[in-house]
């Protein structure tokens, strides 16, 4: 059977997901056996101009000049995959869409440089046509894994649960960050993660995104009554990955 033709392309983000990618180790070497990496910035010096069977993109979708290269990867490409929170929903790139100021504060006398104009984080979607994506920052391991497997053997059927991070720790066990005098956006939380921050005792963060229509003003209502942060942390604190899927982005 030949190889499937795969290439990565990074955009606005840290290039973080291709790095975990470089040390998912043995499972990753076994991919190596039915996929041929034709373009990987981190791992290879090589470029291809050629068709792909699978576009795997990261970050996100934040200067129009981007488009035109978003389109010949969509063109070239049987298949385009979005991963990584940056790429899924603008991540946490997306921080920058509530801030008017945010060139001048973080480039300073340099923030009218051509090269550094940029207009909102978006998701790879807002660009082009995406076929599957894989939330997280960065992605996990056996999800990614698993749907590149499928995806070389023909038989993808991507699954992304619809259920928050709080029922898998009501699965795992996990104490509950509120019942420790914490804060926590696991009742708004996309899950598929197995919710391995609150089991370490650290706050989920959402960095997966949020479930289909989370209520997000009764979620800062718990942050400020159970979480006890202020008013503004608490409408902050919901924004960290999820920027894009609030009302006021």
């Amino acid at each position: 059977m030949a190889k499937v033709k795969c290439a990565w392309f990074d955009f606005a983000s840290c290039e973080g997901c291709q790095i975990e990618l470089t040390n998912y180790g043995e499972p990753f070497v076994q991919l190596l056996e039915n996929v041929e990496p034709v373009e990987f910035r981190e791992a290879m010096s090589e470029k291809t101009t050629e068709p792909i069977d699978v576009a795997f993109i990261e970050g996100s979708f934040t200067r129009e000049a981007d488009r035109r290269r978003l389109e010949d990867i969509r063109r070239r490409a049987s298949v385009v995959v979005a991963y990584g929170a940056c790429a899924a929903c603008g991540g946490i790139n997306a921080l920058k869409n509530h801030q008017d100021d945010y060139a001048e504060a973080v480039y300073g006398d340099d923030k009218d440089r051509p090269h550094l104009n940029s207009q909102k984080a978006l998701p790879i979607s807002a660009a082009i046509k995406v076929d599957y994506e894989i939330p997280g920052c960065p992605m996990d391991k056996a999800e990614f894994i698993r749907i590149v497997t499928q995806l070389v053997k023909g038989t993808a059927k991507v699954y992304v649960p619809s259920y928050p991070v709080c029922m898998e720790c009501k699965r795992n066990g996990t104490l509950c960050r509120y019942d420790d005098g914490d804060h926590c956006l696991g009742p708004v939380a996309l899950a598929g993660c197995n919710a391995p921050c609150p089991a370490a005792g650290i706050p989920c963060e959402a960095c997966r995104g949020m479930v289909k229509d989370a209520n997000q003003d009764a979620m800062e209502k718990v942050l400020i009554e159970n979480g006890e942060l202020s008013e503004q942390r608490a409408k902050t604190k919901s924004r960290m990955f999820t920027a894009n899927f609030r009302g006021d982005a």
